[in-house]
């Protein structure tokens, strides 16, 4: 990676740089991370519009580079963020359409695009209290179920996010897309099943997992005596029988209709609102 993306950090005094080429080096540096392995190596994302980047910085995420297209400069939100990204020792970059354009892979593209750093909670520090929910899910492999998962994770509530096995990557850019800023706000832990099955031993948890052989109605689980742990399968197979013995409960969503089976998000959707439902109210505006 060029040195200028790379090196970027709160000791360092920010820059401000106009860029027009897409054979920029810092502009390749920024392209590959829409590859995971890129992500990896560099510990950083892409985040696309000029809220999910107010959102990020505003919650305290680190922001290495924010670019901006030349038709958005002198608006004040979009200064006032170039200078908070100067003020934090990142890179401001201004550049024509054409570059944000290749930027987002985007015909109509967002006029700003911020780069920010990776975060992941250890699930070591995940100790639920009274009142939390938190999802954990086995190898989801779509980006935009992950990202809707996020986003209502974030409505609803919920303490965050465990992904288990190999799942698709929460920053990748079409994730990042379907939690519509969530990301900033939910966090997100990652473990193999056999951490998790240690973790949730001496965590103090109730784990509930939907499961085909599932005889219980999910309505009528008592989500109310510990923390809950939704535990959800893989889109295609559902869980494998290693984690499904460790559920305290194993639910069904009753169905009537000729679908077989409800979409992954949709699913954890009902449930998420089903375990939080004694801790919702429109009186307190949510």
């Amino acid at each position: 990676m060029s040195k200028d993306f790379h090196d970027q950090g709160p000791r360092r005094v920010g820059q401000v740089k106009e860029v027009t080429s897409l054979a920029n080096p810092i502009i390749k540096d920024i392209k590959a991370l829409t590859n995971k392995k890129s992500r990896e190596e560099s510990g950083t994302f892409l985040a696309e519009g000029l809220k999910l980047v107010i959102d990020a910085i505003e919650l305290g995420w680190a922001i290495r580079t924010l670019v901006y297209a030349k038709a958005a400069k002198g608006k004040p939100l979009v200064e006032q963020m170039a200078a908070r990204t100067v003020a934090s020792g990142g890179l401001v970059l201004e550049v024509s359409e054409k570059v944000i354009a290749s930027i987002t892979r985007r015909d109509n593209p967002q006029m700003v695009v911020g780069i920010f750093e990776q975060r992941w909670k250890p699930l070591r520090d995940i100790r639920p209290r009274d009142g939390e929910t938190w999802v954990a899910l086995d190898r989801v492999r779509d980006p935009g179920n992950l990202g809707t998962i996020i986003r209502t994770a974030d409505a609803a509530g919920a303490s965050g996010i465990i992904l288990l096995g190999e799942t698709t990557d929460p920053f990748s850019l079409e994730t990042v897309r379907a939690t519509m800023g969530s990301v900033f706000a939910v966090p997100v832990a990652r473990a193999t099943p056999e951490e998790f099955i240690a973790w949730r031993k001496s965590a103090g948890v109730s784990v509930v997992a939907t499961h085909l052989a599932g005889a219980v109605d999910y309505r009528t689980i008592d989500y109310r005596k510990k923390p809950v742990v939704l535990l959800m399968g893989n889109e295609q197979s559902g869980l494998p029988e290693q984690l499904a013995k460790e559920a305290d409960a194993l639910a069904r969503i009753p169905q009537q209709g000729r679908a077989d089976s409800l979409n992954l998000a949709v699913a954890t959707a009902v449930m998420l609102f089903e375990a939080r439902r004694h801790l919702l109210s429109l009186a307190e505006g949510k």
